[in-house]
């Protein structure tokens, strides 16, 4: 099979997978997996989002076991170089002349599945980020750019430069976007060694969303993650949705109950303090396919928040219950928010749900993961939380489940409609009430509602202040 027709090949299988047919995209790619580089990255590809989606051993082998082989496919489309060649290149770089199209986009494809085995092996805790920095940035990426660079005329000769050309955008965007992520001295030297962080990595990702290759969905998907997700949990809160929209507008005409579509959809909704359509398209979402049940997972942590950031706590119970059932992605969270949620109804609710509370949070500490020889944080701070219901006499949290409402970074969500900022102040004013009744955590509790009474009353102001403004600009 030619390079030409991979690329078709491969196309026609990410448009069954962006339909929700997987298994359809996954037999499409099988039987030439190991005769073409295209097929062998694609399908590993979807082993590999599977996997990680999974947490399930026999999963995470499978991706494994056709990362190598796709290794194996992609090494014999290189340019086969001898010993002086190679020597060499450890002082010039090869000139991207003397490969042909198709040698060009075997460096790519190698150092796509590379940089996917790097991050599947960091989730089966034994790869630290030297790894991936000698399998992709190092090796590859700076290659693949010069290659662009130097073969711009190919574009006008070969349509499958497009492909490569969209590709090498998104491997040095998602490359500069995880080194972005990285704790701020590791990123100085990062960027004293010529990497340039979140900045060119966007920059990057746009051009490659910007054109119709094969690799455009991926980096429209890639930018949407960083949107609505990376800015959201690591960072201020403030995103940008207008940009979100437009990314996902031509996917959501093109494939309108694709599941992706669907949640990208809800989740903007969400952001937007939109909470009952979100909830909605969460459901269809739920609804649009039966294959990946990770993908409902997904789904039920949203509509869980959803139903929280109303104060819906029965229906925020149920899904926080469901994912405690179905889900292996941090069972220390799960659990804690189902006991945190739960804490939020009366007693005699809790009773007729045949839960214990206690015994709920109790479980927290022994369910915590450890990923690349380290604690999750998230899960750190949770078992931290539950130490206090061990003793024989615990005392309660005040309002745990607005506490990890603040951690996940909800405060600005909520924020968006001032009714339900009015409504979780009351809930707090009450547990203040309650803290009248000195305990030992007296203090620690205080401080907790302080807090969130702070923050609540920030995200209100900003809201309100923002829309005055609005007025204004209008007004003039």
């Amino acid at each position: 099979m030619d390079l030409e027709s991979a690329l078709t090949d491969c196309n026609v299988a990410l448009q069954l997978f962006l339909n929700n047919r997987f298994a359809d995209a996954l037999a499409l790619l099988k039987p030439w997996k190991n005769q073409s580089m295209y097929h062998a990255m694609g399908y590993s590809s979807i082993l590999v989002m599977q996997a990680g989606m999974t947490f399930e051993p026999k999963d995470m082998e499978a991706a494994m076991t056709s990362l190598r082989e796709s290794l194996q496919t992609c090494q014999r489309f290189r340019k086969k170089t001898g010993i002086v060649e190679t020597l060499t290149s450890l002082w010039y770089r090869q000139p991207a002349e003397n490969l042909t199209e198709e040698e060009m986009h075997a460096e790519l494809c190698y150092a796509e599945v590379l940089l996917q085995k790097a991050s599947l092996t960091f989730l089966d805790e034994s790869i630290i980020v030297r790894h991936i920095l000698k399998s992709y940035g190092f090796c590859f990426s700076r290659d693949c750019q010069a290659m662009v660079n130097a073969t711009k005329d190919i574009a006008k000769v070969e349509s499958t430069h497009i492909h490569f050309k969209s590709g090498v955008s998104m491997g040095i965007g998602s490359f500069n976007l995880m080194l972005s992520l990285l704790p701020s001295r590791v990123l100085r030297l990062m960027e004293f060694l010529g990497f340039s962080g979140d900045r060119l990595g966007l920059s990057e990702l746009r051009d490659g969303a910007a054109n119709s290759s094969l690799r455009s969905i991926l980096c429209t998907l890639t930018l949407l993650m960083f949107h609505l997700y990376i800015t959201v949990i690591l960072g201020t809160g403030e995103t940008n949705l207008a940009e979100a929209e437009a990314l996902l507008q031509p996917y959501t005409d093109k494939f309108p109950n694709g599941a992706l579509m669907l949640f990208y959809t809800a989740r903007i909704a969400l952001l937007k303090g939109n909470f009952t359509f979100a909830q909605e398209k969460f459901l269809a979402c739920i609804a649009a396919q039966e294959e990946w049940r990770q993908i409902h997972h997904l789904c039920y942590w949203e509509l869980m928040w959803a139903y929280s950031f109303e104060q819906n706590w029965r229906e925020a119970y149920h899904y926080a219950d469901l994912l405690c059932k179905e889900s292996k992605w941090s069972q220390a969270v799960y659990m804690f928010q189902k006991a945190a949620i739960l804490s939020m109804l009366p007693e005699e609710e809790v009773t007729k749900l045949g839960e214990n509370v206690v015994e709920l949070f109790r479980q927290v500490d022994g369910l915590r993961l450890r990923i690349a020889g380290k604690s999750i944080p998230t899960e750190k701070f949770a078992a931290k939380k539950a130490e206090r219901y061990s003793s024989a006499n615990p005392v309660k949290l005040v309002v745990p489940a607005l506490e990890m409402m603040y951690v996940w970074n909800g405060f600005t969500v909520v924020g968006k409609r001032p009714e339900l900022t009015e409504s979780i102040m009351a809930t707090l004013e009450k547990a203040e009430m309650q803290l009248k009744q000195p305990s030992e955590y007296h203090l620690d509790d205080q401080c907790v509602v302080q807090l969130l009474k702070c923050f609540n009353h920030l995200h209100f102001l900003c809201t309100y202040l923002a829309s005055k403004l609005s007025e204004y600009r209008s007004f003039l």
